[in-house]
């Protein structure tokens, strides 16, 4: 079953977050824009209520949650209700796709992946932006899972496991970019943009569709 009855419950209360920690909130979006095609056809998975989708130029979102797809509709998103283990579309449908902290909230990453890889062209983009499980803030999810509206039915995964997922799928050569080394909350300016993975908390990783 979808992971997403918090999100359609506090769908304002996780809106608002990216509004009150706007500092963290624009490294990961830079983060994300890094790695991200200039042009062609993109999708969204995971879209959310189209914090990053829209603001970066992506025309097509999908979510399991109707009430987040009804912010993305109104921020210039094409909606679409799905699951990312089953997504709608033909194969070979779009030139890249985008996925920014949706992998700890599928019910099989594989799938995901999978369903990613089958939907992009040859030679497409997976893009995939997550919370890295060994980092400080990472393990504080961890901590206090359970106190957490959100987080507390997700399954974080760290960058070593990412890569094995993607290798495992048949993307191939990862590039990867981090930043967010303090938590949200102590960050008050935009933070730079590093490359690999091991020191920040949010990581973005692009890998090819062959």
């Amino acid at each position: 079953m979808p992971r997403c009855a918090s999100f359609e419950t506090h769908h304002c209360r996780y809106d608002a977050w990216f509004m009150r920690h706007a500092a963290a909130y624009q490294s990961e979006l830079l983060a994300v824009r890094a790695l991200l095609p200039w042009h062609g056809l993109g999708l969204a998975i995971g879209v959310g209520t189209d914090r990053f989708a829209s603001p970066l130029g992506v025309q097509v979102g999908i979510d399991p949650a109707r009430a987040v797809l009804d912010y993305a509709a109104g921020r210039g998103i094409s909606p679409v209700q799905a699951v990312a283990e089953a997504l709608p579309f033909a194969d070979s449908s779009f030139d890249y796709a985008l996925s920014v902290t949706t992998i700890c909230f599928v019910d099989d990453a594989t799938a995901m992946l999978a369903e990613a890889r089958r939907v992009l062209k040859p030679g497409g983009e997976l893009i995939i932006g997550f919370i890295d499980r060994t980092s400080h803030l990472g393990q504080h999810y961890l901590t206090h899972q359970a106190e957490n509206v959100f987080y507390r039915e997700a399954t974080f995964y760290s960058a070593a496991e990412v890569k094995h997922l993607l290798w495992e799928t048949g993307f191939t050569e990862p590039f990867w970019v981090q930043t967010l080394l303090k938590t949200p909350n102590e960050i008050q300016e935009i933070e730079p943009l590093r490359s690999d993975h091991g020191q920040g908390a949010f990581v973005v990783v692009k890998a090819h569709r062959p």
